[in-house]
């Protein structure tokens, strides 16, 4: 999906210009209940499931072929391990689970330090060249996941906001200029 020429050459004016800080009503309501699964350390078949169907609906027959023991010891393992990779890598273990997918998971657990990586967000920060690798945005890796990590923590900081917040802005300025449509999305 390409993107329309777009007035900024560099990520922190234009995260200054549009920042959201406003979280819609529904996510909100998921990362709330989800607070329960960070508590005790690990989340439940229905609670992978909501978030599948918050992320992308489209995976959840795959969501559904893991067993409550796998998803409990997938989460356990990623909630409990201060290794971002060991907590990527334990997701990415699950059934239907994809890096878009691991990152929906724990922003929706801790939105101050985490964010969704997903074609949009990735696709700006390539246009305004914070990254410089994978200009598709697609077929995502750990070290693009990291330094994605990296980038939003480094602008939530400097913003004193969530680094979901800083996610959320990109995602939203994405759609602004998105030349065309990306898929169709209400599905």
């Amino acid at each position: 999906m390409a993107l329309r020429t777009i007035p900024y050459d560099r990520v922190e004016p234009l995260l200054r210009e549009h920042l959201s800080t406003t979280e819609e009503a529904k996510t909100t309501e998921l990362i709330r209940q989800l607070r329960a699964a960070r508590e005790r350390g690990y989340l439940t078949p229905a609670e992978l499931e909501a978030v599948c169907c918050w992320k992308s609906p489209r995976g959840i027959r795959h969501i559904r072929t893991n067993s409550p023991e796998e998803i409990q010891a997938a989460t356990r393992a990623a909630l409990r391990t201060r290794s971002e990779r060991k907590r990527l890598d334990a997701l990415i273990g699950l059934n239907g689970v994809s890096i878009p997918m691991a990152s929906a998971l724990l922003m929706l657990v801790d939105p101050n330090r985490y964010g969704v990586i997903d074609i949009r967000v990735w696709q700006l920060l390539h246009k305004v060249g914070t990254v410089t690798k994978n200009a598709a945005g697609v077929d995502f890796n750990f070290r693009n996941w990291y330094q994605f990590l990296m980038i939003i923590r480094h602008f939530a900081r400097k913003f004193r906001v969530k680094a979901r917040d800083i996610e959320r802005t990109l995602f939203l300025v994405h759609k602004e200029y998105q030349a065309g449509r990306l898929y169709d999305e209400h599905t």
